[in-house]
């Protein structure tokens, strides 16, 4: 006997409603959720540029690749949970979704066990690395990552709790409670920042306080919400399944610390300007995962519903979901791209009232918005190829550029051209990764989705 038998047999609304109404009800709500948070960053460089000064938003900016790594590894078990989840509940076996969220939280314990290690471990060395030896700002750096790192078991839960109910269909009770918690997040951080006087330790306290009582408030609504799965105990089982599925996600994330990485030891630990480069691009690349962030917005929902619809059998919506995403994704990049290059300097100034890191945001920001307009789309096509259960063709679309094309063409453009043109390696692997999904959009690689079945739980 099958699952589907014991679950409601009224046919749930992903597999039913207008594709167009139902991606709108789906998007948005992951878009505002998702976007609060990257409000938060900008919000709080914000206030550590301003506040504080272009030092301590220097040692936030060196910060950003392990924030990107806690990002990754929150990707790594919310996003490979979910592509499983949604194709479960879409064929009707709710206990086979409540397994996967069991396995999820039991891997998400066992990252933050071996992150808090690793930190302990390596996390000054490499930090004094990224700053070019010791002093104020590398002091100020491993001061705001140990406490990022200690509040990771937040960050992971929180995330894996959020991905599960948006693939249960609440991504409008997320969308609410992210506000609020987001809300109070910065009146935190302007009162440990400012009224404190805690600088960038203000900062990082007031992100775990606020990851704290989010996820509290997630638990709390599962448990008192019979609809939805109940909360189960962490288990040590299904985490290959997920992390092959959230691999591919969390590597782009990785990605991303990998090209940071990349820039901090290009640029030129002796120039004059290089606290000022340093911050500069901080505050590029706050403001780029905010933009970043309803793109994935867009890709998870196309996700979520592509599962659903793939699990029941109806390519049709899969394909329709896909084109309405793409062209929605490509709509916003372009907005992003049209407003960096037209307020730059405005951009800069909301930072820092120093004139050199705010001509050094505008010059920043124009060459790595050149070809933005095509990362939407490319993204939310591999995050479909993903969630109908081809990891492979995901890690093709999102990894060469941040892995191999970007950091090779950031060193190739230091050594050659010198530091101040490293800047131009972002456009060109824009265009190169472009070239590689036509590539496989003509050779048929990718032409058309094919369904991969997910075994349904017998009782």
């Amino acid at each position: 006997m099958s699952v589907r038998s014991s679950a409601n047999t009224t046919a749930p609304p992903f597999l039913t409603r207008p594709v167009g109404p139902l991606f709108l009800s789906t998007v948005l709500p992951m878009t505002v959720v998702m976007s609060t948070g990257g409000l938060l960053t900008v919000i709080d460089g914000i206030f550590v540029g301003r506040l504080v000064g272009p030092e301590a938003l220097a040692a936030v900016s060196l910060g950003f690749p392990v924030v990107m790594l806690l990002t990754a590894l929150t990707a790594l078990t919310g996003g490979g949970m979910a592509s499983l989840m949604a194709r479960h509940l879409g064929a009707g076996a709710r206990g086979a979704a409540a397994g996967t969220l069991a396995g999820a939280q039991g891997l998400a314990l066992a990252l933050s066990a071996a992150l808090l290690a690793a930190a302990l471990m390596l996390g000054f060395p490499v930090v004094r690395l990224l700053a070019g030896g010791g002093g104020p700002v590398a002091d100020m750096a491993g001061q705001y990552l140990l406490i990022l790192v200690l509040g990771a078991p937040l960050q992971f839960g929180l995330g894996v709790q959020a991905d599960a109910l948006r693939t249960e269909g609440r991504a409008g009770t997320i969308a609410g409670l992210s506000i609020l918690v987001n809300l109070l997040n910065v009146a935190a951080n302007a009162v440990l920042i400012g009224g404190l006087g805690l600088g960038v330790a203000g900062s990082a306290l007031g992100t775990v306080a606020a990851q704290a009582l989010g996820l509290g408030l997630l638990v709390a609504l599962r448990l008192r919400s019979p609809d939805l799965l109940p909360l189960p105990r962490p288990r040590l089982a299904g985490w290959r399944e997920i992390g092959v599925l959230g691999l591919p996600m969390a590597l782009s994330f990785l990605g991303m610390a990998w090209v940071a990485t990349t820039v901090l030891l290009a640029l030129d630990t002796g120039r004059a300007d290089y606290a000022t480069q340093v911050a500069a691009y901080g505050a590029v690349t706050r403001l780029l995962t905010l933009a970043f962030l309803p793109q994935m917005a867009i890709a998870l929902s196309t996700q979520t519903l592509s599962g659903h619809n793939a699990g029941a059998g109806r390519m049709d919506r899969v394909s329709a979901v896909l084109r309405l995403a793409q062209a929605s994704a490509a709509l916003w990049c372009l907005a992003v791209a049209v407003a960096c290059w037209a307020a730059g300097p405005q951009i800069g100034a909301l930072f820092s009232g120093d004139a050199e890191v705010v001509a050094a945001v505008a010059a920043i920001l124009k060459p790595m918005t050149a070809l933005y307009v095509f990362g939407g789309p490319i993204l939310v096509l591999a995050l479909q190829r993903q969630a109908l259960g081809y990891p492979g063709q995901t890690a093709m679309l999102t990894l060469v550029k941040p892995w191999l094309l970007t950091p090779v063409l950031i060193w190739t453009l230091t050594t050659f051209a010198g530091a101040e043109r490293l800047w131009l390696a972002f456009p060109a692997a824009d265009a190169l990764v472009l070239l590689l999904a036509a590539g496989l959009l003509a050779s048929g690689r990718i032409d058309g989705p094919a369904l991969r079945p997910v075994a349904k739980e017998a009782l």
